[in-house]
């Protein structure tokens, strides 16, 4: 059970690490995301900063022990976040070898959800 829960914790510590990562630039609006997400994926200006305090509160939410009923909503938002934008950009670039970046983050989610339920038994 020890190995179990030093595995979940390095495994959840790095993909929150990333979607907080991604998510702060979103909240500050900054030039690449509006670029990205408005200007190649064609998603609404006012969307981005709500994206990102939304990936910010679910990657909080799963580093904090307990709150387990949070913590399943926190990671469909996360997974919804993740294959939305998976989902657009092979709609609008086609399946490409490029976006095989994408996968990273959402095995990582998955690794920390499958971890998180094997920690409780």
């Amino acid at each position: 059970m020890k190995k179990v829960k030093i595995w979940y914790w390095i495994v959840t510590i790095i993909f929150a690490g990333f979607m907080i990562f991604t998510a702060i630039p979103n909240i500050a609006s900054n030039k690449a995301s509006i670029d990205l997400i408005n200007g190649v994926l064609g998603f609404p200006k006012y969307l981005i900063p709500f994206l990102g305090i939304a990936k910010l509160i679910g990657s909080i939410i799963i580093l904090i022990p307990g709150l387990n009923r949070l913590k399943e909503w926190a990671y469909a938002g996360l997974f919804f976040d993740l294959a939305g934008a998976t989902y657009a950009i092979i709609y609008l670039t086609g399946v490409k070898p490029d976006i095989i970046w994408m996968l990273l983050p959402i095995v990582f989610l998955f690794l920390s959800y499958y971890l998180s339920h094997k920690l409780k038994g």
